[in-house]
């Protein structure tokens, strides 16, 4: 009975190792933030990975309260105000209206809700609208770019923000 597991292990390891490099092998990291709330407490991270020509952006959320919560980018790479501002509106350097569902969006900035369970974790994963190219340029340009959670959920067609209510967490992505 042990020499048949054996050769079973293996070739689950074999397989798992084969999908985690094809995936690592293929994909980079190209830029990071880590967002805190208002009191600046750590509350999450944001990566940007690039794969071919594509770049995704996952956010990790840990400590906010439960529910929905709308994820965006704004303009400027800037939290110091208190309540975020500073980080200005959404990064839309094609001049649409905001959200997926109106016919005039969406924002280069306009992300999915996060869902925030009752123990304050939630995860939203989202691959950005244009080219690698084109996307590094708009984030990473002279005033950067903040990646902003607000109290509320974003409803995907409200211009200019989702009417998602006001900003509860920050972070300035910088390049990998």
């Amino acid at each position: 009975m042990q020499r048949r597991s054996l050769p079973l292990i293996a070739i689950a390891l074999f397989a798992t190792a084969g999908c985690a490099t094809a995936y690592e092998g293929s994909s980079s990291e190209i830029g990071s933030a880590v967002l805190m709330d208002r009191s600046g407490n750590d509350v999450g991270s944001a990566m940007l990975y690039s794969e071919g020509d594509e770049v995704t952006i996952s956010v990790s959320l840990e400590g906010l309260s439960a529910g929905t919560h709308a994820v965006h980018l704004h303009t400027t790479g800037d939290c110091s105000a208190n309540d975020f501002t500073s980080a200005g509106g959404h990064l839309n350097p094609m001049g649409n209206e905001h959200g997926s569902l109106n016919p005039q969006g969406a924002h280069l900035g306009d992300l999915p809700n996060a869902q925030v369970s009752a123990a304050g974790v939630g995860t939203v994963s989202e691959t950005l609208r244009g080219s690698r190219a084109t996307v590094m340029s708009q984030i990473f340009d002279t005033d950067g770019t903040a990646v902003v959670v607000h109290e509320g959920a974003d409803d995907y067609r409200t211009n200019p923000a989702g009417d998602a209510g006001s900003r509860v967490a920050c972070g300035v992505l910088s390049q990998s």
